[in-house]
């Protein structure tokens, strides 16, 4: 579908971007990777049309749609959610009020006979078939479904986006992308704004979705879910892998080995002809030999190897004096802005040294009771901050604050004091900031590079409590695996608030969920927390699905053991589980003999063959298959929930 074709991107002597080609074909998943700064979403600007490369091209088929996400956007105002989530369907309203005309056109004229009358009818079929085909009759169950698969609840619709915050309206520009339905979906870190239910139902909806997807994101677990291939950026090059993201970590591990090898061969043989040319020079019976070195040297392609392959990011917090056992305490704590309760009669300890996560979906109530801690708004109830804490906090928008004019060292040297000021240059060297990297301006630098500066300002002083509100966005995911091992081996207290299931396994081993003003406390970190979602999941599915009277097994007079009926569930669970595979199975075969004759009708279409009859199999098969991967998607959910149950 898209050709990239020998694209390059350069800027101020640096070539970001060297020669790349590669295909994205229909049904791909690509999960695009790289390092911060190795130019992800600059790539994806090119393939969206929003930037021009320096040298090559971009090809791709008339009419193609492409539905493109950026990292960051200006939001358009004065709509409700529901309004500014039909602006999707834009061009279906425009089909409709051309066809409105052509009713009004056909009701005008007499010339029934006339092949004038005959051609505006057919345009009138047309197009009518066209809209119902793009959905229609069901514009606003769409936009429903997508908008509360992203997080919105019905009161919701109706309110004006302008009093949603920035993630928020960042999830309205991605529902109306999804409703859209394009060819290409270009997404740009999706999951930023994201809680974890959001990030479950967004994933369903790629897996099955009929498109191509080409994705930057720094969730592993996201990407493992969705992708099949992995495209990586390194030094300008890309490196194609048909696999997803974590067995490419393992292929491509095998290549820098090899690439490593390969580069101190070349660096042995360049030394050695350097010796021989040196050696020999100036002597007179050497020249032809040592010219034809000289231009062996210059022939060689250099072997370059990335340099964060060989550096470390080396986290350390400084170590800070012992806080108290209890080091946040809080009782009753109320929050209501305006009419709006947010949260109510919440209790919650944090004690010395425990790694507790802050989970649940935007807007419950997370970065309030952060901001709460912090003494930055004010609240009902009782909160104490216990002996001996200081805290050390990263906001949601740390790296959005800070001053776009100023250089890498002058950021940290403004908020260094004291002996810590002579470690400035090592600390930004552990964080890749090195040599003339630390004269750039805060304005060049991509969203991962200042997450990472924004995060060396924390370390410059001693804390025994940190408070980190989404720390890992726009963080690559070799870095987030380095913080990530730092908190494991901080000695004080960490709170973090986050939706990175993979960064948040391992780490938390407190989770406190945020729902309906409230919390509730999971002991034994995330996978327990994960673990009891997956089991109310499977008890509101008992409750939609109840058991029927000819399903029951054990009489109800009849006294039996526990084992028993253990037994006797577990034999009715296995019962129905296979009942559920099989259906899957049959479901499968059909979608793909529904896809082999819907492609083989465009096919013949696209050569001109068309008749009624063609035309209505062909969207019999449409909504067909449409209802099919509805069915499926749901009979998947089931399967996975009844067999966690088992």
């Amino acid at each position: 579908m898209i050709s990239v074709n020998n694209i390059s991107v350069a800027f101020g002597g640096f070539t970001l971007l060297d020669s790349i080609s590669f295909l994205v074909n229909k049904r791909d998943r690509i999960g695009l990777t790289g390092r911060n700064g190795a130019g992800k979403s600059t790539l994806l600007k090119i393939l969206a049309g929003v930037q021009e490369p320096t040298a090559g091209n971009v090809s791709m088929p008339s009419g193609i749609k492409i539905g493109y996400l950026p990292q960051t956007k200006v939001y358009a105002e004065g709509k409700t959610v529901r309004e500014e989530a039909k602006v999707a369907f834009n061009d279906v309203l425009e089909l409709q009020e051309k066809l409105e005309k052509m009713h009004q056109e056909l009701a005008d004229r007499t010339d029934y006979e006339s092949d004038g009358y005959a051609k505006l009818l057919d345009r009138i079929n047309e197009l009518t078939e066209l809209l119902r085909l793009r959905g229609i009759d069901n514009m606003d169950g769409e936009v429903e479904v997508v908008l509360k698969g992203l997080g919105f609840r019905q009161e919701d619709m109706d309110r004006r986006c302008e009093e949603f915050s920035g993630g928020w309206r960042m999830r309205i520009e991605l529902a109306k992308i999804l409703l859209a339905r394009p060819d290409v979906f270009l997404l740009d870190e999706p999951t930023n704004h994201l809680d974890i239910e959001s990030i479950s139902w967004l994933e369903s909806f790629l897996q099955v979705y009929a498109g191509a997807v080409v994705l930057v994101s720094h969730d592993r677990a996201f990407l493992d879910n969705i992708t099949t291939r992995t495209i990586e950026i390194s030094l300008g090059k890309v490196y194609d892998y048909k696999v997803p993201y974590t067995r490419f970590t393992e292929l491509r591990k095998e290549r820098i080995e090899q690439q490593l090898r390969a580069y101190e061969n070349q660096q042995k043989q360049i030394k050695d002809t350097e010796d021989f040319i040196e050696r020999f020079r100036y002597k007179a019976t050497k020249a032809v030999q040592v010219q034809s070195r000289i231009k062996q040297l210059e022939k060689i392609e250099r072997i370059e190897v990335e340099r964060e392959d060989t550096a470390r990011i080396c986290v350390r917090f400084q170590p800070a004096v012992r806080s108290g056992d209890v080091v946040v305490s809080g009782r009753s704590l109320s929050k209501t802005y305006g009419t709006h309760q947010v949260l109510q009669d919440v209790n919650i300890d944090v004690l010395r040294g425990e790694k507790v996560a802050f989970v649940g979906r935007n807007g419950e109530g997370k970065t309030t009771l952060v901001r709460m801690i912090m003494d930055q708004i004010p609240y009902e109830g009782n909160l104490k901050i216990g002996h001996n804490v200081t805290i050390g906090y990263f906001a949601q928008n740390q790296a959005d604050m800070l001053d776009p004019e100023l250089t890498i060292l002058d950021t940290v040297d403004r908020v260094a004091v004291g002996e810590i000021r002579k470690k400035i240059r090592d600390i930004l060297g552990d964080f890749l900031f090195s040599g003339e990297d630390v004269e750039k301006k805060v304005k060049v630098l991509s969203g991962g590079e200042r997450t990472r500066l924004a995060m060396v300002r924390l370390l410059l002083e001693p804390y025994n409590l940190l408070i980190l509100d989404e720390p890992t966005n726009h963080l690559d995911l070799r870095t987030k695996d380095i913080l990530k091992d730092a908190l494991k081996q901080f000695e004080g207290t960490v709170i973090v608030v986050s939706h990175d299931r993979d960064f948040l396994t391992g780490l938390a081993d407190k989770v406190y969920e945020f729902a309906n003003k409230g919390i509730k406390e999971y002991l034994g970190g995330v996978e327990h927390f994960l673990e009891a979602k997956k089991i109310e999941c499977f008890r509101e599915y008992e409750q939609m699905h109840p058991r029927k009277p000819s399903e029951t097994v054990i009489p109800e007079d009849e006294p039996i053991s526990e084992n028993k009926m253990a037994f006797e569930e577990r034999k009715q669970l296995n019962r129905i589980i296979k009942r559920s595979e099989k259906k899957i199975e049959s479901l499968e075969q059909e979608i793909a003999d529904l896809e082999a004759a819907i492609a083989d009708a465009e096919r013949q279409m696209s050569e001109g063959v068309v008749n009624d009859e063609m035309l209505k199999s062909y969207n019999a098969s449409k909504e067909r298959l449409e209802s099919c991967m509805a069915e499926w998607e749901s009979e998947n959910m089931s399967l996975e929930e009844l067999k966690n149950k088992r």
